[in-house]
């Protein structure tokens, strides 16, 4: 499935690479106060969960960190959370001489999403995918984001999210654990420099295989992505 996509796909979307930023030289900075431990309003998560609320026995994949409440929460619906540190495993298989956002070559991509997203067609019923998708390469990401779509079930959603920082800059990078329908706690883990800046034609370039793309833009410059397959 992935070595057809990369016939396919792969390509036309090479040049694209270019606009990735540089590898960062330096340590992150050290947070400020106020981004270490905060609470968030999110209208993604509420469409998310109401999408799921009404039905029992689902299959939810979560690429952050495995965090007790977010399964408590989903498992509080009925529902199986699957966890995969994502950006963490990422980082396991980077080497130095890999561009920004993880491996580029083709075998090495496919190894990667086959230890992270190895499940069967159509077997997930909604993915948490927080903000991991800004962290990969343009073809890493592409060849992620159409696993997901191959993963999902037909109607399921996708929630994502994308700082508004410029390709190059900081951004803080969160654990983010759910403490109700329509909040989040977000825990300061570090700061990583997004690849590219993603606006919104980007995004829904990135998910034209997908029925709908929406956004919410939050006033802590965090784009919420909601995406139904």
């Amino acid at each position: 499935m992935i070595r057809d996509w990369f016939r396919n796909r792969f390509g036309k979307q090479r040049a694209a690479a270019a606009n990735t930023a540089a590898a960062p030289s330096a340590p992150p900075p050290p947070a400020p106060r106020e981004m270490r431990e905060r609470t968030k309003r999110s209208l993604g998560l509420a469409q998310f969960v109401e999408s799921v609320r009404d039905e029992t026995g689902l299959s939810i994949l979560d690429l952050g960190e495995i965090s007790q409440p977010n399964v408590s929460f989903i498992t509080g619906l009925g529902h199986r959370l699957y966890s995969v540190d994502f950006v963490r495993t990422l980082d396991s298989i980077t080497v130095p001489e890999d561009p920004p956002g993880g491996p580029s070559q083709r075998n090495r991509i496919e190894a990667f999403i086959d230890q992270t997203l190895g499940y069967e067609p159509e077997s997930i019923d909604g993915v948490f995918a927080w903000d991991a998708l800004e962290h990969l390469n343009r073809p890493l990401l592409l060849a992620v984001v159409d696993r997901l779509y191959e993963i999902l079930r037909p109607g399921a959603y996708l929630l994502a999210f994308f700082h508004a920082a410029e390709a190059g800059e900081w951004a803080p990078v969160y654990s983010y654990r759910i403490v109700g329908p329509d909040t989040l706690q977000l825990t300061f883990k570090t700061q990583r420099r997004p690849v590219e800046r993603f606006n919104n034609r980007g995004i829904e370039k990135l998910f034209e295989r997908y029925e709908s793309v929406k956004f919410f833009l939050s006033r802590d410059h965090i784009r919420e992505v909601i995406v139904r397959r």
